[in-house]
């Protein structure tokens, strides 16, 4: 299937509609912002995950507006949550199956607690890996192990990036499950332990300061910091295209 891609200093980001994501394709989902921008360009390995992951959600608006501000394109931003609801919406009108892999047993629990009031439909399994820096080649059999006895259609990843991304990346071949998403902080939203800021926020483009306001300690680096840091990548590839009189 042909998708709606928007291409953006290398990466093909997803442009269209989530309806598209209804194939029987084999697909790996990740999600760009600045953040993760800023890290790839410093990290190969998420790099590359990014780079081939078949959708590649543009999850910020400094993603977005940077796009039409190098390419004069407007695309709107799709975050990991709006993918996760959609999911979701999808396989409980068909009676479907997804897989939670990641967080803490506790937030897991109060996910599978929401999943069968609101998703009664849908049957989940759900698995939370050992907590530690990098995975044992037998911690990463185990989670395969997992994965693949039950057979999800969906698989919805939440380690943290670029954890998730790269791990998703080693295995996406050998695990079996159609569609595989790299969600991070949606466990955490969908759970209730940290709340996603509202849709005012997110319709006036500043969910990002919603979140550093609600979390400073843990995200005051990412955008105060980082956040100027991708500035700077961005006037540096427009300069590319400015030509001088000299």
């Amino acid at each position: 299937m042909t998708y709606t891609l928007t291409p953006f200093l290398g990466y093909k980001l997803f442009s269209g509609a989530l309806q598209e994501l209804d194939s029987s394709e084999k697909l790996l989902i990740d999600t760009i912002n600045q953040y993760s921008y800023c890290i790839a360009e410093k990290d190969a390995g998420f790099k590359r995950a990014l780079l081939d992951a078949e959708i590649l959600l543009p999850d910020g608006v400094a993603i977005t507006a940077s796009t039409q501000f190098l390419t004069g394109k407007h695309i709107r931003k799709i975050a990991g949550a709006d993918v996760h609801q959609y999911l979701l919406d999808y396989l409980n009108q068909k009676g479907g199956k997804c897989f939670y892999l990641g967080s803490s047993a506790e937030i897991l629990k109060k996910i599978q607690s929401r999943l069968t009031k609101e998703y009664p439909s849908i049957e989940a399994g759900f698995f939370s890996p050992p907590f530690k820096a990098s995975f044992s080649a037998a911690d990463n059999e185990m989670m395969v192990k997992m994965v693949n006895a039950f057979q999800p259609e969906v698989l919805f990843i939440g380690m943290t990036a670029p954890k998730q991304e790269k791990w998703a990346h080693e295995f996406h071949s050998v695990l079996e499950t159609r569609l595989t998403c790299c969600i991070g902080a949606v466990f955490d939203f969908y759970a209730g332990t940290v709340n996603r800021p509202g849709q005012v926020w997110i319709n006036l483009g500043l969910e990002w300061l919603g979140r550093l306001i609600s979390e400073p300690k843990r995200l005051w680096k990412r955008y105060l910091f980082y956040g100027p840091v991708f500035i700077g990548y961005m006037l540096k590839e427009k300069m590319k295209g400015v030509k001088t009189p000299f």
